[in-house]
This record gives C-alpha cells, structure tokens and sequence, in this order.
C-alpha cells in the first residue's frame, strides 16, 4: 500500500511539475508577443508617423521659405529657401528605411523624389504660355519634387544668384513646392491616428489581419525595408555616380549634387535604419534592438556598430560628394564597402532571426 500510494504521489508530483513548466512557456510566451506588439506599436507611431509629421511641417516651411523667395528675391531669401530646403529633405531621407504603405502603394515616393530632373520637361512648360500650377506639373513625377525645386534654386553648378532666376522659374517653384507639401500631408494623413490611420494595419497583426497573419510577419516587412535602403545606398546611390562608366566617374547620376548635399543623405538614410533599429526619433522607444538584446546580445552589439560605422564612413568622406568620386575615390570605396557590409549583416542575421520568431 505504501508503495502505491507513493506512486501516486509521484505521478501527482510530476504532473503539476509539467503544469508549471507549461505556464511559464505559455508566460515566457505572452511577454514575448507582448514585446512584439509594443515595438510594432512604438515605430508605427512614434518613429515613423513622427517622422512623417516632422517632414510635412518642414515641407510646410519650404512653401513659406519660397513663397518669401518669389515675394523679394533677393540673395538672403534665396540662401533661406535653399537651408529650407536642406531641412525639409532631411527627414525626408530619414524615412526611407520604410518604403512601405502608402508612400509607396500611393505613388507618393516617385511623386517626390525622381530622379533625375527631366530638365527638358521643365523647360517646355517654362517656354508655354500656360499657367504653372501644382496641378500641372503632377502630370510628370520627373518634373517634380524635391529635386526639380533643388535645380530651380542651385542650379547646375550649384552657384544660382536669386538675379538668376526668372519670373517664370519663381512661378514653377512656388508650384513644386505646393505640389511637395500636398504630398508630403498626404503621406501624413495616411499614417496618423485621427487620418487614414494606416499605423493600425501594422498594429493589428496577428489580430484577423490578412496583410499580417502574425506580428512576425509585421516585423519581417520593418526589417526588409532597413535591408532595402541599405542595399540602395551602397550599389545605387554610391556605386552609379562612382563607376557607372566603369571606373570613371559619373557625377550626373549622383543625387542631391547640384545642392551638394548627397553625403547628408547617404548617412540620414542610415540614420533610418537607425531610429528603426533603437526606435528613435525625438525620443526614444521601444524599437527591433529591444527584441534583438533579449535573446542575442552580441547580434544586437553588431548591429548597433555596424549602423553608427555606415554613419561615421560617410561623414568622414573628404569634401563634396562631386569632389570625393574623382579626388577620393578610396575613402568612398571604404564608405560603400561599410554600408555593404551592414546591408549583408541585416540580410544574413538580422532578417533569419527576426523570421525565427
């Protein structure tokens, strides 16, 4: 009897063992799904609807800026427009790390940043009799956007005087940077809680979502767009204007150059893949690093060096973009070969861990 009941208790013992392991797998579980929704939530709305917001005001500003411009042209309101612009085009590029949604099922992307400039285009409607409007130039995506408002005011080399620029060019540019501004509230819109509020599409995955079956999914759509950017930065952005003509350079394929500003845009396009990665951007939140430092801190360590040393290797390319392909080719190979490394590092760990989940 005794033997009896003691196997009974044995058998009682192991079973509520196997209940307390099974409740903290379901836990363990639980706050890791939990972990996941909240860096979902977090970048939706904190990192990338703020971003957003942050373009539409400065893009808001630029329409001033030139406004102010057509208004009394002289060479400070040219210089003001200009530095408008440069503000306006920084968070700009610090929000292609998420190239997904409606900036880009809305056609809003190639609507804002083509190119290059169609300068042909342009001129044909200068030379019209019409009148130009936003509307009228929302015909032609390559006679748009940021980079059609940065020839009008820098010009070819860079070097316009606000005497150089005629009553016509002011009427283009008072047209592309409301055309600008609609699109940059219409990507706003799209995103933020009390508009189109396409944040709760990332923040119902899992949830009888069918564009995400699984938070998983949701954050493999978040780590594609840092790979993508990534990749562009270092075989598109870097390498055409580097060895388009094989190992000569081909500054006309180099953009932002008539403002020289392509070296602040390569290292804000890492700075995307940066505020998505730590969920940055005017303050800190949750972002993938938290999910990433939990289960493999040395992968999250690699990360993290590897974004701030994309950043630094650009910033430490000598002079202009225009200058650095010709005069210093080395320290631009250097710089592309970081950016490589980090897209192969976010392809080949980040992307399979983030998969596992």
């Amino acid at each position: 009897m005794r033997n009896k009941f003691l196997a009974l208790g044995l058998v009682a013992t192991s079973f509520m063992m196997m209940n307390c392991s099974n409740n903290d797998d379901s836990s363990t579980d639980t706050k890791k799904d939990d972990l996941y929704a909240t860096v979902i939530s977090d970048l939706t709305g904190s990192v990338v609807t703020e971003t957003y917001r942050d373009l539409n005001d400065k893009a808001n500003a630029l329409r001033k800026a030139i406004s102010n411009f057509t208004a009394n042209a002289t060479d400070a309101n040219l210089e003001l427009a200009k530095q408008a612009w440069i503000e306006t085009r920084k968070p700009w590029e610090q929000s292609e790390g998420f190239l997904y949604g409606p900036v880009d099922t809305e056609g809003i992307d190639p609507a804002m940043d083509t190119w290059p400039v169609d300068v042909e285009a342009m001129n044909n409607i200068l030379r019209s009799n019409q009148v130009i409007t936003a509307s009228l130039i929302s015909s032609n995506n390559e006679a748009r956007g940021f980079h059609l408002i940065e020839f009008l005011l820098w010009g070819e080399t860079g070097s316009k005087k606000a005497a150089d620029i005629t009553a016509r060019q002011k009427e283009y540019l008072k047209a592309a940077t409301e055309d600008l501004q609609q699109n940059t509230q219409l990507l706003y819109d799209q995103w933020k809680v009390d508009g189109r509020n396409y944040a709760a599409v990332f923040n119902s995955a899992g949830i009888n979502s069918t564009k995400y079956p699984s938070k998983a999914a949701a954050l493999e759509e978040i780590v594609d767009g840092l790979i993508t950017i990534a990749d562009e930065v270092g075989t598109g952005k870097i390498e055409d204007p580097l060895n388009s003509e094989g190992s000569t350079p081909y500054p006309e394929k180099e953009e932002s150059r008539f403002s020289n500003n392509s070296k602040r845009d390569f290292a804000d396009n890492m700075r995307s893949i940066e505020n998505i990665y730590l969920g940055k951007y005017n303050k800190s939140v949750k972002g993938l690093s938290e999910i990433v430092a939990g289960d493999n801190k040395a992968l999250d360590t690699e990360i993290k060096t590897a974004i701030t040393a994309a950043i630094t290797a650009i910033e430490a390319i000598p002079g202009t973009f225009t200058e650095a392909i010709y005069s210093h080719r080395p320290e631009v190979i250097k710089a592309q070969n970081i950016v490589n490394d980090l897209s192969t590092l976010l392809e080949s760990k980040l992307k399979p861990y983030i998969n596992s989940l």
